[in-house]
Order: C-alpha cells, then structure tokens, then sequence
C-alpha cells in the first residue's frame, strides 16, 4: 500500500507549519516567501477560522508563495467548505500564491476516503494566479452532500493540477476534460476504487486522450484504478501520448493484458520516465518492459510487485482506497 504522508516540500519550498501561538506573543517566524506555510487545527486546540486569523495577522501573506491545508477539524470531522469560504473570501490577500494543497491529510489523520470535501471551483476562480493545485480527498465514505465536486473552469495560469483520491467521483474527471486550462502540464487521477465512489470511465477520459484539451501536457498520471488494463489499452492508441515527456500508470490492478497493450501500441521510446509501480505483471512482463526502457533510455518505475492469482480476479487491489 502506498502510504499517504505530508510532503517535506512543497513547489520547490520547505513546508513550514504554523506554530500555536505563544503566552508571550512574540515569536521568531520564516520569511513569508521562504517557506511554504501550512495550516492545521491542533487536536481540541483551535478552530480553523482561528488558525487562519492567526495566520493572517502573524505573516505578511502578500508575500506567501506556496500554502497547504492540513487537519481543519477541531474535534469531530467537518467538511472543507468553511476553509474554501476563508480562502475565496481572503484570496485578496493572497497576490503572491501560485501553489495550494487542499487537504493535506494523512491516513492517521483521517483516511482519504473519509475527507469531507464541497465544491473546491470556488478557489480556482479566486486565485487567478495559481499554477499549481494538488487536491487530497473523494470517496464514498461521507454524505452526499459531503463529496468532492468541481465544475469546468477557465483557469489561464495553472500547469500542474493533481488529485488523489481513494475513490474519485466521474464527473471530477469529466470537469477536468471540459475545463480551459491551457497552461496546463502536469495532471494527475489517483481513481481509487469502486467501493469508495471511484466510478471514472475510460470515455471519461476521452477529452484528455485525445490530446484537444490541453495541448502543452507534458506528464500524465491515470493513476490507482482498478481498470488500469482498460486504461492502457487507450493509453496505447491515445493521440496525447506522443507529446508527453512521462506517464504513469501505477498504483492500480495493472497486469499482463495491460502491458501487452502498452508493447503492442504506438512507441513509448520518446519517454523520459514510465512509472508502472504497484503492478501485477508477471516475471517476463517485467522483464521486457525493462529491457524496452533500458534500450530507450527511460527510467521505469517497476517496484512494488503484487503476486496473485490470475484465475482470481478479485484479489487485485489499488495501493490507495480507503
């Protein structure tokens, strides 16, 4: 299982957490544009709304580069409007932002499943500067209304947008297609499974294999599916493939069927990497695919080997769920 943990760095920044306040009141802080600042609730300490009038009367945020929201919950969990209203209603403040991570959750914290999530549409149209957003959270593990939601946006600067989710919700995926984002380079679908609400199709993907919705793509992450063969099978045929630098397709029920797809589709060689870790292939799957990125020059990402049952269809799982 791929574990789900909160990253050292974040847009080329060290991330720094805001601290509790002291008694005292005067405390030593990181320059606002050296860090990459996140937020959190301390167990039964403070509320968000708290935390962010901390934040926001403590750090010069016109100068914040880079910002990442942890635990929003004082106690019980609660959904992550309340943190989008903040965000949309302070987004003024805000001039320097090209980086957000909603939802920087780990798995002790609260699983990725259970994340109560709302319609996150809102930030994009506030911060028309952003050029990256990585969104943690979807799956069938809270109320309807609770659920991940976005609609299609027109964003001009965003270049890598990211989510992960034990389970991803079809019209995210479907949003995405139909957003303008033509900066757009970097995107990456961790899919999640069926049993958490994860229910994206391949014809869900049709707009961004086509290579029409975002011509500067550059990386592709189809990601954490338990249809990770019916994914290769359009990967190998999918016009966008040829202008990308990397792709992934790991951390899903990938297997033979899938790899013959990738070997017998259009060439991979103009690749720099090709990440199939958390696979289900057999030992000469592995070993030609290995031997195809070896001649090609492309770093491959094959570790994390599950050994299974052909015949048992069932006991293929993604590294990401719950």
């Amino acid at each position: 299982m791929t574990d789900i943990t909160h990253p050292d760095v974040f847009h080329g920044l060290p991330v720094h957490t805001l601290p509790l306040p002291e008694p005292t009141g005067a405390r030593a802080l990181p320059a606002p544009d050296s860090v990459a600042w996140r937020l959190e609730c301390p167990p039964c300490e403070l509320t968000f709304e708290e935390v962010w009038q901390q934040f926001l009367a403590e750090v010069d945020t016109t100068q914040v580069r880079a910002l990442l929201i942890g635990p929003w919950w004082k106690e019980d969990y609660i959904s992550f409007d309340p943190v989008v209203g903040a965000i949309v209603a302070d987004a003024h403040r805000f001039p320097s932002l090209r980086a957000l991570f909603l939802a920087d959750v780990e798995g002790e914290e609260c699983e990725v499943s259970w994340l109560e999530m709302c319609d996150i549409t809102p930030v994009l149209e506030a911060l028309p500067s952003l050029e990256e957003l990585t969104v943690r959270g979807g799956g069938d593990g809270v109320p309807d209304e609770e659920h991940l939601l976005l609609r299609p946006v027109r964003h001009r600067a965003l270049e890598s947008l990211r989510f992960e989710s034990g389970g991803l919700p079809g019209h995210v995926v479907r949003a995405v297609g139909a957003s303008d984002l033509p900066a757009l380079r970097h995107l990456e679908f961790w899919f999640g499974s069926a049993g958490y609400g994860g229910d994206a199709t391949v014809a869900d993907l049709a707009p961004v294999l086509s290579g029409a919705a975002f011509p500067r793509l550059r990386h592709l992450g189809l990601q954490n599916s338990e249809i990770q063969d019916e994914i290769a099978v359009a990967v190998a045929s999918a016009p966008v493939v040829a202008r990308l630098e990397s792709l992934s397709l790991a951390m899903g029920t990938l297997s033979d069927a899938g790899a013959q797809a990738l070997l017998d589709g259009q060439p991979l060689t103009h690749l720099s990497s090709l990440d199939l870790h958390h696979h289900y292939l057999s030992a000469p799957f592995v070993a030609r695919i290995e031997e195809l990125c070896t001649r090609a020059g492309i770093r491959v990402g094959l570790d994390e080997a599950v050994e299974w049952d052909p015949e048992d269809e069932e006991a293929r799982y993604v590294a990401v769920s719950e």
